[in-house]
């Protein structure tokens, strides 16, 4: 893994960390469960898929932290080789809800790192920005673009239609 990432997945921890202390937070943390399919963006790709789980917690009603570890699963094209190969992507990020109600239309941006299935795969970098709308029964449906990279890039456009709860 590069010293860059390391440093970065180490920030993105302990600016985490920082905000889930605040004993003034507005609710409860949430946890979530996320199906996320794509199309990818590089030649030689068909189809993205995978799920993850999300745990988020509220630094006041509009603004939340989410942490997210997942699987995503990249097939190859037949005329490319065929077969497929998984990352395991570990996000943290900032979620802005455009409302008061901590519901609604928001805006997410979230980066970590991307760890490879492979037998001698590699760890890259993982950024995925999104835009969406939470109800407030927990459903939650975003679009959202994710990209790996390292010494070359992937990546995908899709959705993800997640169900979450407050613990």
């Amino acid at each position: 893994m590069k010293n860059s990432t390391k440093l970065l997945a180490s920030a993105v921890a302990a600016l985490a960390l920082f905000f889930s202390v605040d004993a003034n937070a507005q609710s409860a943390p949430k946890f979530g469960i996320g199906l996320n399919v794509g199309v990818p963006t590089t030649t030689g790709y068909s189809l993205a898929i995978g799920g993850d789980l999300r745990y988020q917690f509220d630094i006041d009603k509009q603004l939340s932290v989410p942490i997210t570890a997942g699987y995503t699963n990249f097939s190859v094209k037949d005329t490319y080789g065929g077969g497929s190969f998984g990352v395991i992507p570990v996000k943290a990020g900032l979620k802005y809800f455009f409302n008061d109600t901590g519901a609604g239309a928001y805006g997410l941006a979230e980066a970590g790192a991307g760890f490879s299935t492979e037998s001698g795969g590699s760890t890259t970098f993982v950024y995925s920005p999104a835009i969406g709308y939470a109800w407030s029964n927990g459903l939650d449906l975003a679009a959202k673009y994710e990209g790996y990279s390292n010494n070359g890039s992937i990546g995908y456009a899709g959705i993800r239609l997640a169900y979450g709860f407050k613990l």
